[in-house]
């Protein structure tokens, strides 16, 4: 693959995850911008990875470049557990924690070329993070204050 192709998908990996990571960052989440865009662009890093492997041992021996790319999907979630944290009867993180597991899949998508799916999951994961958190309903106890929440948006973090 050429320099200009594989510097072009670690580029759009890294505005791409970088969009979706200032959202946490904004937010005051502790995996923010420079850990969505890491994530990321480790991910297209991944695939390319893997597509070149596959490229360089052709008839040689049997490889699957989606390999690396399944071992990004299950890695992430030792990151992503890693961002959740549980007080009492709440738990903080899990919106993060997707987050990050929807930040990985978009670097594999654009580490294997596909861009359209990338670029389509990043504004689908905007919309969720900046206008649902608006939507979501807040629950109250029986003392008039707002319940811990699952969603980190709801219940702080």
């Amino acid at each position: 693959m050429p320099f200009s192709e594989v510097w072009l998908r670690l580029l759009v990996a890294a505005v791409l995850s970088g969009l979706i990571g200032f959202e946490r960052e904004r937010r005051g989440r502790a995996a923010g911008l420079r850990t969505h865009i890491l994530v990321g662009v480790g991910s297209t890093l991944i695939m390319l990875t893997g597509m070149h492997l596959f490229e360089v041992y052709r008839g040689q021996v049997a490889l699957d470049p989606t390999r690396l790319g399944a071992q990004v999907v299950s890695g992430i979630g030792f990151l992503g557990a890693g961002a959740i944290f549980r007080s009492k009867a709440s738990v903080r993180g899990l919106t993060t924690a997707a987050s990050l597991w929807t930040v990985a899949g978009v670097g594999l998508a654009v580490g294997s070329g596909f861009y359209t799916g990338a670029i389509l999951t990043t504004g689908i994961a905007l919309i969720v993070l900046l206008v649902l958190t608006k939507l979501e309903p807040r629950h109250m106890h029986g003392d008039g204050k707002e319940a811990a929440d699952v969603n980190d948006d709801a219940g702080g973090e």
